[in-house]
């Protein structure tokens, strides 16, 4: 029983009763509550919202509603149908729409989908924006459109290559260094959208030797969706089989990317983000910015070039707003979730994937020997399963009575830092959970700082 209202969207668990979880009666009350948003914005002039879903069975149960919903409210619709989060981004401002809905629950287990809303700048919706859908919502004040007002579908499947030929035509991106390395490479697209998109921006780069692993958009996961270590094991064995130069790993809906080395090692999912701001910094200089809960690693080089490194709180949106206050030049999450503003402000794991061969293939290096340039820390990812009975408010205050006397920022939960590490407490986003991320220069640091603060919740 799980609906959750957050920044990252309107997500839950499929079927049971509404209010508790993502009913149909949920999906229609939260797109007319958007659509009425998006009307209320333009000033009730003829309205365009893109749609487009990841390769969850739901998806297509989903997307119907929410088509229909959209047009009974007199909005036009463009069906993008199987389409990546980004694609999906791109395609609101190529389009010229007036905002995006991505159907899609990212890494979350099969069972789960979500509504992931976007503005006309194919941005996620601040937390203002967000709270006034929400409340429109609750209000439950939706003006439908007369019989001869209803709005139109036209289906669109061109955006995978636009979003190709935009990644292409991107400075940084480097066909020839790429094409000249000759790589081997292996993806695993865990049976969702990147199927669709992964094998075509690689040969587009100019890799001829593919191979790809769950590779069939139906929605039938191989392995759990978050592209962690332990749900890695099938595709580090595939690089090492193949003789692959490195692996790729992305999410459901292609936002984030996990690197896999030639010796089927972990290139670590920290470190998807600092490679790449490595490889953009050393072209164009600028600062840069990460959420709370992600390596030092990317201040260290960061500050390498002279530039500065600012955190977020955790959210696409947060670390968003943040680039465009400190004018940053590349940014993102700890995640492998890659933010580059000269294409555009949302995660992108097509572009990871074609900023990373550039530099991998332009410095002649081996994947495990360009990890090797990056200082290492060792970052504990913790997570404590919330009851009904639970007080967020409570657990955090007494973790930040007990951690006083040391550096705090209350900006998203609560994150510690002194001259080890640091630890970061938080309510997720996207699930009935607290978060407990803890950096150090060992593992064995890092984990104990970690199992610490559980020990003080558990207290509780």
């Amino acid at each position: 029983m799980t609906l959750i209202k957050s920044i990252s969207g309107i997500r839950g668990t499929i079927g049971g009763l509404p209010g508790d979880n993502l009913t149909p009666l949920d999906i229609v009350k939260f797109t007319a509550a958007f659509g009425t948003w998006i009307r209320n914005k333009n000033d009730g002039k003829r309205c365009a919202i893109v749609i487009g879903r990841d390769a969850r069975t739901t998806g297509e149960m989903v997307s119907r509603i929410i088509i229909s919903t959209l047009q009974g409210l007199g909005i036009d619709v463009v069906d993008l149908g199987l389409a990546t989060t980004p694609t999906v981004e791109v395609a609101v401002t190529g389009t010229g729409s007036d905002g995006g809905i991505i159907i899609t629950a990212s890494h979350n287990p099969a069972n789960y989908n979500a509504l992931k809303l976007l503005n006309k700048t194919g941005e996620f919706l601040s937390s203002m924006e967000g709270n006034e859908v929400l409340q429109l919502a609750d209000e439950e004040k939706f003006m439908f459109a007369d019989h001869d007002k209803t709005g139109s579908v036209s289906i669109d499947q061109s955006w995978n290559g636009k979003h190709i030929d935009q990644i292409l035509n991107l400075d940084l991106v480097d066909i020839d260094a790429i094409r000249a390395a000759d790589l081997k490479v292996a993806v695993d697209c865990i049976n969702s959208v990147g199927s669709l998109i992964i094998p075509k921006l690689l040969k587009r780069l100019g890799v001829e030797k593919i191979c790809l692993l769950n590779g069939i958009p139906d929605g039938k996961f191989a392995h759990n969706p978050e592209p962690i270590p332990e749900n890695l094991k099938d595709i580090s064995a595939m690089v090492i089989n193949e003789k692959a130069d490195l692996g790729f790993v992305v999410d459901p809906d292609v936002d984030r990317l996990a690197i896999i080395c030639e010796d089927g090692s972990m290139f670590g999912e920290e470190y998807t983000l600092v490679s790449v701001s490595d490889y953009v910094l050393s072209l164009h200089k600028g600062n840069t910015v990460s959420n709370m809960s992600s390596t030092s690693a990317l201040r260290d080089v960061t500050e390498k070039y002279g530039a500065k490194y600012f955190t977020s709180a955790v959210g696409e949106v947060n670390v968003v707003e943040e680039m465009k206050i400190r004018n940053a030049v590349i940014g993102g999450e700890g995640n492998g979730g890659i933010i580059y503003p000269s294409f555009h402000y949302g995660r992108d794991a097509l572009l990871g994937i074609a900023l990373f061969l550039s530099s991998l293939a332009k410095r002649g290096l081996n994947c495990s020997t360009l990890r090797k340039t990056y200082p290492d820390y060792f970052i504990s990812k913790k997570k404590i399963i919330l009851q009904d009975t639970d007080d967020i408010v409570q657990i955090l205050d007494r973790i930040k009575r007990h951690f006083e006397n040391q550096k705090i920022d209350e900006r998203d939960g609560i994150r510690i830092e002194n001259e080890k590490g640091w630890v970061h407490i938080r309510r997720s986003n996207t699930e009935p959970i607290i978060r407990v991320y803890a950096e150090g220069k060992s593992e064995e640091e890092a984990e104990s700082l970690a199992e610490y603060v559980i020990g003080i919740v558990k207290k509780l």
